[in-house]
């Protein structure tokens, strides 16, 4: 019996030892996090760790926030990739690009030669007058009973 009594004692007084070291070490964690090295972040997490076996009501408010941060905060892999104005940068990017993309289209097509030949209303027309005479798609095309349509003839 008074060694359960001893062991117990000795346990709260462990636990109130590390709970005045825990309580320091967590305190404003979220600003310390990325100034502490690798060996006091795992340490810590391993403390908060062990806290969180026990009693959740007895932790303290910064220990539990701590301990969020430490499994959802935005740090290590869960770090945002992107910063702030980034969307802004994107979108300038891509407008920029798009407004090159047509200068250049502008560019090239001022340089270009006029319409082709065959796109002339004359050619068109000859187009469809040589289908006709070849019988050319008789059932539903140029060649048909009572076609109504342009052919090919454009604008």
């Amino acid at each position: 019996m008074f060694r359960a009594a001893a062991r117990v004692q000795q346990q709260a007084g462990r636990a109130v030892s590390r709970r005045n070291a825990s309580t320091v070490a967590v305190q404003n964690l979220e600003a310390r996090w990325k100034t502490l090295s690798t060996a006091e972040q795992n340490t810590i997490a391993k403390q908060l760790e062990e806290a969180q076996k026990g009693d959740w009501k007895v932790l303290s408010a910064d220990e539990k926030k701590a301990s969020y941060y430490i499994a959802f905060g935005p740090h290590g892999p869960r770090e945002p990739i992107t910063g702030p104005g980034h969307t802004q940068k994107v979108f300038l990017g891509v407008v920029g690009v798009l407004a090159a993309s047509a200068g250049l289209f502008a560019l090239i097509r001022s340089g270009g030669k006029e319409k082709p030949h065959t796109m002339s209303k004359e050619w068109q027309e000859a187009t469809n007058e040589y289908l006709k005479s070849q019988n050319s798609n008789p059932i539903s095309g140029i060649s048909s009973e009572g076609y109504k349509g342009k052919g090919y003839v454009g604008n």
